[in-house]
């Protein structure tokens, strides 16, 4: 992942959170279904598509990267 990219994800994340100071948390995760569905539907044309992408090339790689966030984090504590 790039500074660039992860630069668009906190932009992202800025946009999805907006206006939401200690809301609650199955709000933001609602506009964040929607945006994920409409991107994927956006770059795939179909549902079927969509689902597979989401399923084997989006889940996989927020999994990776929770991983990698979890082992930066234990590295500090050490």
């Amino acid at each position: 992942m790039s500074v660039r990219d992860t630069r668009r994800a906190v932009e992202a994340a800025r946009i999805i959170f907006s206006g939401r100071t200690g809301g609650n948390p199955a709000d933001v995760m609602v506009t964040l279904e929607h945006t994920v569905a409409a991107v994927l539907l956006a770059l795939y044309r179909t549902p079927e598509m969509a689902a597979a992408m989401l399923n084997e090339g989006l889940v996989p790689g927020i999994e990776s990267r929770l991983s990698l966030h979890a082992a930066k984090q234990e590295g500090r504590k050490t």
